[in-house]
């Protein structure tokens, strides 16, 4: 099947709106994410469920738009010296983010993120703006299809992280890897080159914002890359002031605490159900003496001895619970 002609080069408002959207989300996951790890909620609601279904969809929709953004660059061809700008800024903005978060979480750092993904996927996605949108869709369903299809031991070495397809997930503060990840940016693409035509011949091609929330929106969808390297050390300065105003959230280091010892206590072999009864009785019954703290300070020897002794009761009657 021959694809349409795609659509006259120009910059469309209601795709840097779109992008804003994202941008908005992204923003609101992080402060959501900041506030966790601050502990300023009971517990980082970023990590639950709900919170990874929410990364994993404003991501996605990021990924959409490159795609998107592929087919308005190149839909005629490609336009190297363009092309080749806006590859080395999303590079050199994934470096920065590897080498700042090394400093900062130097055992979870991001070594293939969003950007890192955004940045190889804009070069392996270029021959498919020319190829039948058909193939490129099927492509895109293969590539999402195969975490659950291709399993094999060798794919877990660390060097081969960035593919996605290993049993092991690396421990990182953000990871985007190209299976299933690069199967949305293809579908961006078949999106851009089905509907941009009939995007270009409608009203929403020719809007412009007209009021100043509009006009910044659009403003910060055009320069989506600096908003997104800046975004994150704003608001997690600001999260972290208020954490020295406020202090602890009371809840928050029994909700870690419970965390990591069903962590530990399943990684050691531990049944799934003791771990979770256990962390919960101990976690009550160092708080009531006052042994999870948020301060700092350490434990006298007593109180380690007195600590231990209380996790191995607990540990004892959710065994004998169980």
């Amino acid at each position: 099947m021959n694809a349409p002609p795609p659509p006259p080069p120009q910059r469309l408002a209601v795709i840097d709106a779109a992008r804003a959207v994202a941008l908005l989300a992204m923003a609101c996951f992080h402060t959501v994410w900041d506030l966790g790890a601050l502990h300023l909620t009971p517990e980082n609601y970023a990590g639950t469920p709900t919170g990874r279904a929410a990364a994993q969809g404003i991501a996605g929709s990021f990924l959409v738009l490159v795609g998107v953004g592929l087919v308005l660059m190149n839909g005629r061809g490609v336009q190297l010296r363009p092309t080749l700008r806006r590859l080395g800024r999303i590079a050199g903005g994934a470096l920065l983010v590897t080498l700042a978060t090394r400093v900062v979480f130097p055992d979870a750092y991001v070594f293939f993120g969003i950007l890192h993904c955004i940045a190889v996927a804009s070069v392996i996605g270029l021959p498919f703006l020319f190829l039948p949108w058909l193939v490129t869709l099927l492509a895109a369903a293969a590539i999402l299809a195969a975490p659950h299809v291709v399993q094999a031991d060798w794919l877990d070495a660390p060097a081969l992280w960035f593919l996605g397809l290993g049993r092991v997930t690396p421990r990182t503060n953000d990871y985007v890897p190209l299976v299933p990840w690069f199967g949305l940016v293809l579908i961006g693409i078949v999106a851009g080159r089905l509907g941009l035509p009939a995007l270009a011949r409608s009203r929403l091609a020719a809007w412009t914002p007209r009021n100043a929330i509009a006009r910044f929106a659009t403003f910060a969808g055009r320069h989506s890359l600096a908003v997104y390297l800046i975004h994150q050390p704003v608001l997690f300065g600001l999260v972290f002031l208020a954490a020295q105003v406020t202090g602890p959230n009371p809840k928050a280091a029994v909700r870690a605490f419970r965390a990591d010892y069903r962590t530990l206590c399943t990684r050691s072999g531990g049944d799934a159900t003791v771990c979770r009864l256990s962390a919960r009785c101990t976690s009550d019954a160092l708080n009531r003496e006052g042994l999870i703290r948020e301060d700092g300070r350490s434990f006298k020897p007593e109180e380690q001895a007195r600590a231990r002794l209380l996790a191995q009761e607990c540990r004892e009657a959710a065994e004998g619970d169980r």
